[in-house]
C-alpha cells in the first residue's frame, strides 16, 4: 500500500470550458523518453525523423474521459482514458488514416478547450478500441468517421508543459 500525503483542493472560481480542440498523435515507438518534473511532463524525446501529427476536428465533436477503476479485493487501481474523435466527411485520405490509427500503438497529446495539454501513453501504448463510418440519412446528418482511442495508465493523464508541444509537431 502506498501512502500519499493529502494536500486539499481549494475552491476554484475560474471559468472552465468542456471539450477538446485538437490532438497530436505519434507512434509509441517514436517516443524515446518522457520526463516528469513537479508532476507535469516537462520534456518528450522523439526519434530524429519523427514528429507528432496534428489531428483537427470540428468544435464539439471530440472528448476525453478518464475513469478511475478500483478493485480493492484484487489490489487493482488504474485509470482508463477514452479519447473520442470525429472527423467530418468520408473520403479516401481519411479512410487510410483511420486504418493507420486503428492498427498502430500510439501516444497522444490532447489540447483541451482551456488550452491545457494532456499526455496519453506514458505507461503503455494508446490503442484504438472502437470506430466507425457513416453517411447519415438526411441532408443534415453527419457524414463522418469516428474513432475511440484507449489509454490505460497508473494515474490520470499528466499535463504537458505547453512550451514543448509545438517543437514536437509536424
Amino acid at each position: 500500500m502506498t501512502n500519499q500525503t493529502l494536500g486539499g483542493i481549494p475552491r476554484d472560481s475560474s471559468t472552465s470550458m468542456g471539450g477538446i480542440v485538437e490532438a497530436f498523435i505519434a507512434t509509441y515507438d517514436d517516443v524515446t523518453g518522457v520526463t516528469v518534473k513537479d508532476e507535469q511532463i516537462s520534456a518528450i524525446t522523439i526519434a530524429t525523423s519523427a514528429k507528432f501529427k496534428r489531428y483537427c476536428f470540428r468544435k464539439g465533436t471530440g472528448s476525453m474521459t478518464s475513469t478511475l477503476n478500483v478493485d480493492a479485493v484484487n489490489g487493482v487501481n488504474y485509470v482508463s482514458t477514452e479519447l473520442a474523435l470525429q472527423f467530418s466527411r468520408m473520403e479516401t485520405t481519411k479512410r487510410v488514416e483511420m486504418t493507420a490509427l486503428s492498427l498502430n500503438d500510439l501516444v497522444v497529446i490532447v489540447k483541451d478547450a482551456n488550452g491545457k495539454y494532456w499526455y496519453l501513453g506514458k505507461d503503455e501504448p494508446v490503442t484504438a478500441s472502437a470506430g466507425g463510418a457513416q453517411t447519415g440519412t438526411a441532408r443534415t446528418d453527419a457524414n463522418n468517421y469516428t474513432l475511440t482511442l484507449l489509454d490505460n495508465s497508473i494515474t490520470f493523464p499528466y499535463e504537458v508543459d505547453p512550451a514543448i508541444v509545438e517543437e514536437l509537431v509536424a
